[in-house]
């Protein structure tokens, strides 16, 4: 297996703060994995024996319902470690990870988290800031789900995506991978038909621009005061 080349995670996070001798220590117990486009990276409920960071592309994370209801949580870009089941003291994944165009993650083997936190600090400082911002973003979502109308929901979402992975087009801000209608309407607590009936107003009034699996925010000022209006107005 080809050596990774340090110069590609020495801006990352976890990496920050390590002397090269060291960066290459710890990527020398990391193998480099593809994933095609669709292919899933760990399943819910799958042994937790691996944990990652991702080096290129975006993953979509999904969590099944004991009821069957299958309903995207979030999203993961490149830069971000994930898959820390053992930092939340987990034997098994809690949700589904699947590639949403295609990527590039480094996986190491779980049983060596234990000696690599404590040899690298940064990696456990990098495991509690995840696995706070995501529960801080898991907060947020319920806060709106309990108390916002569908319309600041929606709109919440699509600015928050455009935060995480948005690049600048000619239109406005592209959402930098394949999302659908529907992948809104889970992250959201509403349906599909409600989802495209806000979505297709917002196109006619130029706040969005949509196509297959592609949103563009094109009116963040009017974006943000839509997600920030009053519920009482």
């Amino acid at each position: 297996m080809a050596a990774v080349d340090r110069s590609l995670v020495a801006g990352l996070p976890m990496f920050a703060g390590l002397a090269p001798a060291e960066q290459d220590e710890l990527l020398r117990e990391a193998r480099s994995i593809r994933y095609p486009r669709g292919e899933a990276v760990f399943d819910q409920g799958g042994k937790a024996d691996r944990f990652f960071v991702l080096l290129y592309g975006h993953l979509r994370v999904e969590k099944t319902t004991p009821q069957g209801q299958q309903s995207v949580v979030r999203y993961v870009s490149a830069g971000e470690l994930f898959g820390v089941a053992q930092a939340m003291n987990l034997t098994h994944y809690p949700a589904t990870a699947v590639a949403a165009v295609d990527s590039i993650a480094l996986a190491w083997p779980s049983a060596s988290w234990p000696r690599l936190i404590a040899k690298y600090p940064s990696l456990a400082a990098s495991a509690l800031q995840t696995v706070g911002s995501r529960l801080q973003d898991t907060q947020a979502r319920v806060m709106e789900i309990s108390t916002e109308q569908v319309e600041q929901r929606v709109a919440h979402t699509l600015l928050r995506l455009a935060k995480q992975a948005g690049r600048k087009v000619d239109a406005g801000i592209e959402i930098d991978f394949p999302i659908s209608r529907q992948d809104v309407a889970e992250m959201t607590g509403t349906t599909l038909h409600t989802v495209s009936r806000i979505l297709s107003a917002w196109e006619n009034d130029g706040l969005v621009e949509g196509g297959r699996q592609r949103i563009v925010l094109c009116d963040l000022r009017r974006l943000n005061a839509l997600a920030e209006r009053s519920t009482d107005a």
